[in-house]
């Protein structure tokens, strides 16, 4: 119901004096009584029904399609009560949230995208009252600012807490799986799933959170109770937002560097999206683990202060590394080698019955259903395509494999491993691989994940790399544990801190470019 301004004449004076401490001295302070009757006018009477009606109009016309839009709208349509504005106008809450709007172009991100200029204009005009007279009356600037306050409010702390752009969506849809040529049927569209880390995801528990601590710091900032401000404060959850590495920092800090150029500009902003996912598991969390990074073809080994560092090999643009994160468990020695299917399809079923090609490989073909060799003489090209026979090459030199395998549980049937072909790590572009990751120094890498160098067991690694022949079977061994299980973290940065800088890497699978499209209507 509209109440007339004189019945307001104390919610206008807070209005004039609000968050007064770190503005310039207001105008309208003492201004007599018969000023503010002689201004009676409809332009200034707040109505809660006419600002609900024309939020409902914000809410038609917004075209907005982030999580956060869907929650803003969800509340307010559900008739969520006003978490900005009430009978005394807009407190300093408003100006908390600003003072971090206000910082996003310092992250590269856009002020547009948080409305932080309308929110700026909308407050100087409710504090400096300039309103009425051919401008807009009270209702509209209230309801201009508790819809984009809240709107602004969740983009901001859901893109700080789990990042603007979602990796398990975006990079399980990249790579579709070619069909099998042979397959005359017509079948869905599949993906190469390319990303298996557990990440924290917004979901409707952090926004209900997120909505709870604006009344929760109006409450608490009020009543005095210094303890439960600073636990239930909206400065605190928008502190505890913001993302936790180091290394986003110094990227954060490398975006002000004068006279950058758009390349270096669009790496910088790419990899402080990687830094904002907030992994279930990281290196920070461990003192021993194992990181491959796939831009820079290296692996780094930590334990404490000792780095062992190596080439690698590991997918080509059409056949990626997937990124994940896992536990090394054992290391098989002289493993078989179960050929792919796509490898079978492309470059084996064409030499069906021809017996020397598969004897000089050291392959064999069995029968998928019982697991038995089967003559290679008798194997046709139909039966090889058919799937129901597959190709094995057996342990030992010249596997391609090489001479040890590194197992870790993943869901892409992709390991770690020696190469037979030891010239892929005098390439610069090492894109070699259907997958896996092939390491320059295997036996390096097997001491390391050992708790206990006990230099027998060492001494039968390394003879079951080397020898020839096996013959001496009390110096080979098969298989070892990995006691206490060591992380691995398999990732994607053109961009990571090394020793006294930061290395600058290319995007090799493009990666950057398809988060950047992502990101930029944020920028």
């Amino acid at each position: 119901m509209s109440v007339r301004l004189l019945k307001f004449i104390p919610a206008l004076l807070c209005l004039a004096l609000l968050s007064c401490q770190e503005h310039e001295p207001n105008s309208n302070v003492g201004l007599s009584l018969e000023y503010y009757q002689e201004m009676r006018n409809p332009n200034y009477a707040i109505n809660s029904q006419v600002i609900r009606e024309l939020m409902d109009s914000l809410m038609r016309n917004d075209g907005g399609t982030t999580v956060a839009d869907q929650h803003t709208k969800r509340y307010y349509r559900k008739k969520g009560g006003f978490l900005w504005i009430d009978r005394h106008g807009v407190d300093h809450r408003a100006d908390t949230l600003l003072a971090y709007l206000q910082r996003v172009g310092d992250m590269g991100l856009n002020p547009k995208h948080f409305f932080v200029k309308n929110i700026e204009n909308d407050l100087l005009r409710l504090r400096e009252l300039q309103l009425g007279e051919g401008m807009e009356d009270i209702n509209h600037v209230l309801a201009r600012l508790e819809y984009r306050l809240t709107k602004s409010y969740l983009r901001y702390a859901g893109g700080q807490r789990f990042g603007y752009v979602n990796p398990s969506f975006v990079l399980n849809r990249l790579d579709s799986i070619d069909p099998n040529p042979y397959d005359s049927i017509k079948r869905p569209v599949r993906y190469r799933g390319l990303y298996d880390v557990k990440i924290d995801h917004a979901n409707d528990h952090f926004y209900l959170l997120a909505l709870q601590q604006i009344v929760k710091s109006g409450k608490s900032d009020g009543a005095g109770d210094n303890q439960n401000a600073a636990s239930n404060s909206l400065t605190a959850f928008l502190h505890d937002v913001q993302p936790k590495s180091a290394f986003y920092e110094q990227l954060a800090k490398k975006l002000q560097t004068p006279g950058l150029d758009k390349a270096m500009r669009i790496k910088i902003l790419v990899n402080m999206e990687r830094c904002r996912w907030r992994q279930a598991d990281s290196p920070e969390k461990h003192q021993k683990y194992v990181l491959v990074n796939i831009p820079s073809y290296h692996l780094y080994a930590i334990d404490h202060q000792d780095t062992l560092s190596m080439r690698i090999g590991c997918g080509s643009t059409k056949t990626k590394t997937p990124l994940l994160t896992s536990y090394f468990k054992r290391m098989d020695l002289n493993p078989k080698w179960f050929v792919p299917r796509s490898i079978i399809l492309k470059d084996m079923a064409h030499h069906a019955g021809n017996v020397g090609y598969f004897k000089s490989r050291n392959y064999f073909i069995s029968d998928r259903s019982t697991g038995k060799e089967v003559d290679p003489a008798r194997v046709t090209r139909s039966m090889l395509v058919s799937g129901k026979y597959g190709v094995v090459q057996r342990g030992g030199k010249g596997n391609a494999l090489g001479r040890i395998i590194f197992r870790f549980d993943n869901n892409f049937s992709v390991y770690l491993h020696d190469t037979s072909s030891r010239s892929v790590f005098e390439k610069e572009n090492r894109g070699v691989s259907h997958g896996c990751v092939r390491v320059e120094r295997p036996f390096e890498l097997a001491k390391f994940l050992l708790k206990e160098k006990n230099p027998k067991l060492l001494q039968r690694i390394e003879y079951s790399m080397t020898a020839d022949s096996l013959s001496i079977r009390s110096k080979v061994v098969g298989s070892v544990k990995v006691n206490p299980q060591v992380p691995l973290f398999i990732t994607y940065y053109t961009l990571y801190p090394l020793a006294g800088g930061m290395a600058n890497y290319p995007d090799v699978y493009g990666f950057d470019e398809v988060i950047y499209n992502l990101l930029k209507k944020y920028l």
